[in-house]
């Protein structure tokens, strides 16, 4: 009986030890959606690349005017060596705001997201960069782009 439990416990802890969990990480974003905002951003399945999502919260405050960015959008990676990836995307931002004179604004805009991000397997320190079109019923500017720096676990 002592030999089934040891072996049973042995089984467990190496599947579990064995067992991946969805690539996951907070960022900095300095353009992109969200301005300058924090990032999360995981996988939907249990591995480095493929289908994910990444919500968001930025703005800035300058006298006495203030903007709330709330970026969320679907991403999938693109990569072979479990390292380097090519990030394609696109999704939302909504813009909340008011001014010194208590008006309030709103609005959205969508966005997409051309880049490459660095992102270890095991952990650690991730980058990402990205050309990210934004457009609403204004219009549309191409050119625009987003850094990121953060941790992924």
């Amino acid at each position: 009986m002592k030999k089934i439990i040891v072996a049973a416990c042995f089984l467990f802890t190496t599947i579990a030890a064995n067992a991946q969990s969805p690539a996951k990480s907070i960022f900095f974003e300095l353009g992109g959606p969200g301005l300058a905002s924090i990032n999360y951003d995981m996988r939907f399945a249990a591995k480095e690349d493929g289908l994910g999502f990444r919500v968001g919260l930025g703005g800035f405050s300058i006298d006495e005017e203030s903007v709330l960015f709330i970026p969320a959008g679907l991403n999938y990676l693109l990569g072979k060596d479990g390292k380097n990836y090519f990030e394609i995307g696109g999704g939302a931002t909504v813009v909340t705001g008011s001014s010194f004179d208590n008006n309030t604004f709103g609005t959205t805009f969508g966005h997409l997201n051309f880049g490459y991000r660095l992102q270890p397997t095991n952990g650690g320190f991730m980058l990402r960069a990205a050309i990210v079109p934004v457009f609403n019923k204004y219009g549309f500017i191409p050119y625009y782009a987003g850094i990121s720096f953060g941790y992924k676990f």
